[in-house]
């Protein structure tokens, strides 16, 4: 699972939606996405603009999270590598 920590990010900032969306330019509606984890899609501009703007890395904004039961079925007789590089 992926996991959009802005909420944790403005909150860290002491940011509201409106500041970052004024910093950013990016619509408040897409803001709001990002801060509820509603986006299925994400800009790279937008993640770009949004690093900037709260000065942190892409690692600080976006995690993954292992899914509790695997979703990518793996060849007969493979386990599914989980250490790729």
């Amino acid at each position: 699972m992926i996991r959009i920590l802005l909420s944790t990010r403005l909150g860290e900032r002491r940011w509201t939606q409106a500041d970052l969306a004024r910093a950013t330019g990016i619509r408040p509606a897409t803001i709001n996405e990002l801060y509820h984890e509603l986006a299925e899609r994400v800009s790279l501009e937008h993640l770009d603009l949004i690093c900037e703007a709260l000065n942190c890395e892409l690692s600080d904004l976006i995690v993954r999270e292992p899914n509790a039961e695997p979703r990518v079925k793996s060849r007969r007789g493979e386990e599914p590598n989980r250490n790729q590089t």
